[in-house]
């Protein structure tokens, strides 16, 4: 407990570059939160600002018709403080790499379909097969499984060379995110590299050319007149110590609000404007429904190793540090991400068996020493169990909450697989 309280006491002394807004918090959460007496909790929720904490809390009702309605509740939230939204970005990654398959209009070319990246600019790589897939070889729907099930980083950045850099934030701000911006892969790579994306082809099964996507290069500048910058101090690729604050100014953007609605436009399409959704079939839907959820030992392509990555690994708000098993009858469709010391979390919470639903999106701080890129960061100690507490305040509430017509869950109903016993190795330790 000394230990923990000096990692809390440390938060205090941190400065940040940044220019906070008005920050928006209902009196609801503020009441709630203050019902959890666990100190990490406590500490976190009152000291918002510190911790960069922002939280939305969406409650679902449905009428007699099934049809549901949402109500956001806000703690702190405020789209001008800046965080680092890590691998969340996945996810519009995967709904705007479905929605240009269907766009393409090929029968032929399909989320299952193999493909291949090639190089043709600096730093770029090849990547011709795959075999942590069935078929032998990269596609969409493995891109995206990877990218979901634990969140491994290349898929990412494979979805990122299909899309273009550009015709990543144009189709993005088209429907209305505006505030987003989407710059960079998950490599090291210069920002001139990165405007530039690698050819890619579409095969059939005996390896003849479908379609053929010329390398592309985004000539569309940035907005980057908000300044962004983060700590006291930061290690380069060197592990030399640079005194000054991070600057985030030029990496990926997606503020908490227009990552909650992303989400809701894949869970809840028709509860959005026409314009937020995104061009996707109802197989797509059902696909993302099983990988948003679906544990990595349930999988059998790839096949990871689940005692490494257990039933709640990519599930912050029920990643207990003593049990890795969630509450039987619960599943979560979410995207979570990490890194330089942020969490965070989109998650839709399911529980078939108390007939409970809703959304929890959330994005918490957790750097005491200041200084980015050490790899020294307080997940484990208060930022992990301060989500695990979040996620179980909201839960509890919602178990106990009464509602007017319960919920008919059929729709995130989903046959997960079962893995099949066989002679190939686990997948592990993979950068995520």
């Amino acid at each position: 407990m000394e230990l923990r309280t000096k990692i809390l006491a440390g938060f205090l002394a941190l400065s940040s570059a940044s220019t906070f807004g008005q920050a928006r918090t209902d009196a609801f959460l503020t009441k709630l939160f203050s019902a959890n007496k666990n100190p990490v909790f406590q500490e976190i929720t009152q000291h918002p600002d510190t911790y960069r904490l922002q939280v939305i809390y969406t409650q679902i009702n449905r009428d007699k018709a099934n049809n549901p309605s949402f109500t956001n509740y806000y703690f702190n939230v405020d789209s001008t403080v800046y965080f680092y939204p890590a691998s969340t970005v996945k996810l519009p990654l995967a709904l705007l790499s479905l929605d240009k398959i269907n766009t393409l209009n090929n029968p032929a070319i399909t989320k299952f379909t193999a493909m291949q990246f090639d190089s043709a600019y600096s730093k770029q790589t090849r990547e011709w097969q795959d075999e942590t897939a069935e078929t032998g070889y990269p596609s969409v729907a493995h891109l995206i499984r990877k990218a979901l099930l634990v969140s491994e980083n290349d898929p990412y950045s494979r979805m990122y060379e299909f899309m273009g850099q550009g015709e990543i934030n144009r189709s993005l701000h088209a429907r209305g995110y505006l505030d987003t911006r989407i710059t960079h892969r998950f490599v090291r790579m210069t920002p001139d590299e990165n405007r530039h994306t690698n050819p890619v082809r579409f095969i059939d099964k005996a390896g003849k050319l479908i379609y053929a996507q010329p390398a592309v290069y985004n000539e569309v500048p940035f907005d980057f007149s908000r300044v962004a910058k983060l700590g006291k101090g930061y290690m380069t690729g060197n592990d030399s110590l640079v005194n000054a604050p991070f600057d985030f100014t030029e990496r990926n953007k997606l503020p908490l609000e227009t990552l909650q609605q992303l989400l809701q436009s894949t869970l809840f399409p028709q509860s959005v404007l026409a314009k937020q959704r995104f061009n996707l079939t109802d197989d797509d839907y059902r696909f993302l429904y099983q990988y948003l959820s679906q544990y990595p030992g349930e999988t059998n392509y790839p096949k990871y190793d689940p005692k490494q990555y257990y039933d709640s690994y990519v599930k912050f708000f029920f990643m207990d540090s003593l049990h890795h098993q969630m509450p039987a009858g619960v599943r979560v469709l979410n995207k979570v991400g990490w890194a330089y010391g942020f969490l965070t979390d989109t998650s839709y919470v399911v529980d078939f068996r108390n007939k409970v639903e809703y959304m929890l999106t959330a994005t918490v701080y957790v750097n005491s020493d200041g200084i980015l890129n050490d790899d020294k960061y307080d997940e484990d100690a208060v930022g992990h169990p301060f989500l695990y507490q979040l996620g179980q305040t909201i839960y509890q509430y919602e178990l106990g909450r009464k509602r007017a017509h319960s919920p008919d869950l059929s729709r995130f109903r989903i046959n997960y697989e079962k893995r099949a016993v066989d002679s190939r190795p686990t997948v592990k330790d993979v950068a995520n």
